[in-house]
């Protein structure tokens, strides 16, 4: 295996790789080998899930070679990953198959230097050579050789050129020696392999001290993000970098890093104190270090994956980015019927938002080109954005722009404007992170929009399904509430309804359907109709329940559902309540003593076919209210039931009898927070 590995890593010109293996009956790839490269580069992807916004995920799910040709494309396509390792270099990453069979999936690295497209021999490398690994992966199997390592993933050094004879190793040392500044070199864990004299001079320790030792770690002023930062850059993109570092009290070093395949040269001089507070490519001379734009990053990315809705997604993104990114101005932006929408903004006054919003898409504006092409645009001043855009007009007293896409299943839905009010370079490096974050924020959004188109659904297919008036029933009395639950689709199985059977009985029904989703809503709908059908035939409470639950039981929905219905006598003034485990109602005497009516408990409709509902009849005097509620009203975390009970009761026998509307309002204003919906139905008759 590790032979075919370096082959195909060697033919086709890419400087390492990373080996996955899927193993059988499993939805993840699990990292085999690292070739080429330090295994603690690919720490975070140990394991990918065929789910995962990752390139091999998406190689192997869908059987193809996915290219990225740099930086840029890698920010746009796959933020997260871009986040994390924010350097120029390519990727290829491909399926590896046997007959017919996905066995893993192979990433190869190239140099940010390398071309946009891959070659056809550089393809036809890839492509034989992840044959080559189906195979041996599938004999691998066919011997019952375990497929995963035991701990850590393999790491495969590939060759590193010609071994240097004794002589002419001494005449580099002393050529290196002669040399101004000071020398050392790294391996590709970034441990130092050889230091010069003069390089542990100006480093303050012993040559002895450091040879074997990760900088960052054995001096102290060297663990700062910078050091490891630029060195990994270096190993990523292939690429020299530099940085400058203060080592305390007050000596500047300039470090140049030169890597190849066997690690990484490094030259120390002296610098500047003026120039070296300027040098460091890391640190830009206005706005935040990279370590803590990173934290605001990881931060709104924990925090995007809890944003449900739309506003969310604009809220959250306002109030973390500005400050993270040192911005005084931000546009979310997205398309909606051939014209720009403006979802959100800040820094910006709505007098101008206002006459971009439901402009047309026109090219002439940078934020819809940028949405259009999925290619994002940065201007260090405004002249440069009146040279691409020559209709522009400066009027929003920024100096410095970036217009972001918004990038969702790998294509763009919306683009985002940051605005600063200084100059602003955008060195590459920052370009890749805006990028990335950009996409975070377009899959967050992505999956707000999607949330609000089912909440809209839910909340119209709910609000067509419960009654939009209660019928007039003379000497009936009647006032009802519904509250959606505080989380998720706000929408469930709540219901209530009054149906007039002739002019002195009516039957009530009060019930909730398990579940907080369409499918609820809907299986209320169906219940709460077959209620009304076997009412109004004239059934007894008992068989109205006993017909609505054959009916559950034949359509098999995979939800239960607690009713309670009352058959109510106005001219004998007297009710017939039977329940399917719904909560009892509460009977309010016309003198304010309250109590729980004592209905005998039937099984939840939809579980038995033949399950019996028995009644009780109780006495509805003038004055007195029947309070039917769910148990949204009555159950919270942490508290007893019996007692919440016990103070709803106190709450109708203090409330005012003949305003049912206000005791409805204060039932429902005294509910905990409603972590599931709420219906109450308050019924009094008259004289």
């Amino acid at each position: 295996m590790e032979t075919a590995m370096a082959a195909v890593v060697r033919e086709s010109g890419a400087y390492g790789g990373l080996l996955y293996v899927l193993p059988p009956g499993e939805d993840a790839l699990w990292l085999v080998m690292v070739a080429g490269a330090p295994h603690e580069l690919a720490t975070p992807w140990r394991r990918v899930a065929l789910t995962d916004p990752m390139p091999v995920a998406d190689a192997v799910r869908e059987r193809r070679l996915v290219w990225i040709g740099g930086q840029e494309e890698m920010a746009r396509r796959y933020p997260r990953p871009a986040l994390v390792l924010p350097y120029d270099f390519a990727l290829s990453a491909a399926p590896v198959t046997s007959g017919n069979g996905i066995r893993g999936g192979l990433v190869l690295l190239w140099p940010g230097t390398h071309p946009p497209r891959l070659s056809r021999a550089e393809r036809d490398a890839v492509e034989s050579g992840c044959r080559r690994l189906g195979s041996l992966l599938q004999q691998a199997a066919d011997r019952g050789d375990p497929l995963l390592p035991a701990g850590r993933p393999r790491t495969l050094p590939l060759p590193t050129g010609r071994t240097v004879p004794p002589g002419e190793a001494a005449a580099v040392t002393a050529f290196i020696d002669r040399l101004p500044g000071g020398s050392c070199a790294l391996d590709m864990n970034g441990r130092i392999t050889f230091i010069t004299p003069t390089a542990a001079d100006l480093l303050g320790r012993d040559p002895d001290d450091l040879v074997g030792a990760l900088p960052w770690e054995t001096l102290p002023w060297m663990d700062v993000p910078q050091v490891e930062d630029r060195y990994r850059a270096a190993l990523v993109s292939r690429r020299p970098q530099t940085f400058t570092v203060l080592r305390p009290p007050d000596t500047w070093l300039s470090f140049e890093l030169y890597p190849d395949p066997s690690g990484v040269s490094v030259r120390i001089t002296g610098a500047d104190p003026s120039e070296g507070a300027s040098a460091s490519p890391s640190v830009p001379a206005a706005g935040p270090s990279r370590a803590t734009l990173l934290y605001h990053l990881m931060h709104l990315a924990a925090t995007l994956t809890e944003a449900v809705g739309v506003q969310d997604v604009v809220d959250q993104t306002s109030d973390q980015l500005l400050p993270a990114l040192g911005a005084q101005g931000l546009v979310l932006m997205t398309s909606e019927d051939g014209r720009l929408k403006i979802l959100g903004h800040r820094g910006y006054r709505a007098e101008v938002m206002d006459r971009f919003d439901a402009s047309p898409l026109s090219l002439d504006i940078p934020a819809v080109k940028v949405l259009a092409t999925g290619v994002p645009a940065f201007f260090t001043s405004f002249a440069e954005l009146r040279r691409d855009y020559p209709e522009m007009t400066h009027e929003d007293g920024m100096a410095a722009w970036a217009f972001l896409p918004l990038i969702a299943s790998g294509r763009p839905i919306g683009s985002v404007l940051l605005a600063y009010r200084s100059p602003r370079v955008f060195p590459p490096g920052e370009r890749a992170v805006l990028t990335s974050l950009a996409g975070l924020v377009g899959q967050a959004l992505d999956r707000a929009r999607l949330y609000d188109t089912k909440h809209n659904l839910a909340h119209r297919l709910q609000s067509a399904l419960l009654p939009h008036t209660l019928p007039h029933i003379p000497g009936l009395k009647v006032a009802a509430r519904y509250l959606p639950a505080a989380r998720g689709l706000g929408i469930g199985g709540d219901f209530y309804d009054l149906i007039r059977l002739d002019e002195h009985i009516a039957g009530a029904a009060i019930g909730d359907v398990q579940g907080h989703n369409v499918d609820a809503a809907a299986l209320m709908g169906q219940v709460r109709t077959a209620v009304h059908a076997h009412s109004t035939v004239g059934s007894a409470p008992d068989q109205v329940l006993a017909g609505t639950n054959r009916l559950l039981t034949d359509l098999e929905p995979g939800l239960f559902t607690s009713c309670l219905y009352v058959h109510l006598d106005l001219a004998t003034h007297r009710a017939c309540v039977a329940t399917a485990g719904h909560p009892p109602p509460l009977l309010r005497h016309a003198d304010g003593r309250t109590e729980l009516v004592p209905v005998p408990p039937g099984l939840l409709l939809g579980i038995e076919p033949d399950s019996r509902y028995p009644a009780l009849e109780v006495p509805l005097p003038p004055g007195c209210v029947l309070a039917l509620y769910t148990d949204g009203l009555v159950e919270a975390p942490g508290v007893d039931l019996d007692d919440a009970t016990a103070a709803l009761a106190g709450l109708l026998e203090r409330a005012d009898p003949t305003d049912l509307d206000a005791m409805a309002d204060t039932l429902i204003r005294h509910a905990p927070t409603p972590g599931d919906d709420i219906a109450l139905l308050l019924i009094s008759p008259g004289g």
